[in-house]
């Protein structure tokens, strides 16, 4: 069945959208309701980081924390209408060894959640390689479906893009445009489907607190940065949501467009919070959303 992975509960976009969640099927706004943005359970990172030795690295200990996850969102109520992971799903990059293993263990792990919570995957630099190349970009394509997407909820249009090509394209020309030329198709469609809310996903920031800060290994470069967030705007986009920081930050740009960005499930690089996951309320005239450690994630919210 062309998108989707049989032997498994992953759905693959396809054609550039989400199976399931289209605009017949969903979109129309039905009233509030939730769901779980979260970031980098990047399988293995806490090993590498702590420099295991690579033949002794395991990434027991993210499984654990990913478990964690899955198994609050699975309780939560109202149950949320999706759980996604903006990027960097595991730390091997296509290349390594360690990437086709670390793939089969999160696609296992996340067996777990509830079949009624679908499951969005968002491409992150690791998942692709720092700079992309066709080889890595078709293989991450093949175990995940499209790094570039559109999919509908309740009235809301959310946008997937993959930030790698805007962070460092050079190797993907054709695709970085083909993604780009996409992207202004889709923003302009935005203007005009009549969505209550238009919503953007991705793994790297355009920017972790500040429009106008200088260029960063976790944010994108200042140029393209600021191209992008016009365009954003202009198309209505009032929310992007981000991870790739591994430690919660976030801005506003023009007064418009509320930046989020979210900490790990996995490894955390600031102690200011432990792993944890942001339950997103999407209400009818604004979208709230708080960001949990996995110890305390309530059974219950209010919409």
């Amino acid at each position: 069945m062309a998108g989707y992975e049989s032997e498994n509960r992953f759905k693959k976009s396809f054609n550039n959208k989400y199976p399931g969640l289209t605009q017949e099927t969903e979109g129309r706004w039905k009233g509030p309701f939730c769901f779980i943005q979260s970031a980098d359970t990047q399988l293995g990172l806490i090993d590498s980081w702590n420099e295991v030795a690579e033949e002794e690295q395991t990434w027991d200990k993210e499984i654990i924390l990913t478990k964690k996850a899955i198994a609050a969102a699975n309780i939560l109520t109202p149950k949320p209408r999706f759980f996604i992971v903006c990027g960097d799903l595991v730390n091997a990059v296509p290349t390594h060894r360690y990437n086709d293993q670390q793939v089969a263990d999160f696609k296992k792990v996340f067996q777990e959640l509830d079949p009624a919570i679908p499951l969005i995957c968002v491409c992150g630099n690791h998942d692709v390689g720092d700079s992309p190349t066709h080889k890595s970009v078709q293989k991450y394509r093949s175990n995940f479906g499209d790094d570039y997407f559109t999919f509908w909820t309740g009235g809301v249009f959310f946008i997937v893009i993959n930030s790698q090509y805007f962070k460092d394209g050079s190797q993907v020309e054709d695709i970085t445009k083909q993604q780009e030329d996409w992207l202004d198709e889709q923003l302009q469609l935005a203007k005009t489907v009549n969505a209550k809310h238009i919503v953007v996903f991705q793994h790297i920031p355009w920017f972790l607190k500040n429009v106008d800060e200088e260029d960063d290994y976790f944010n994108i470069n200042k140029d393209v940065r600021k191209k992008m967030l016009q365009k954003l705007k202009k198309a209505g986009v009032k929310y992007v949501f981000a991870g790739h920081y591994h430690r919660n930050a976030g801005g506003i740009y023009d007064g418009d467009v509320e930046m989020v960005v979210t900490s790990a499930i996995g490894l955390q690089i600031s102690h200011d919070k432990d792993s944890g996951m942001r339950i997103v309320s999407v209400l009818e005239d604004k979208i709230s959303h708080e960001y949990y450690e996995l110890d305390k994630v309530p059974k219950m919210i209010d919409l």
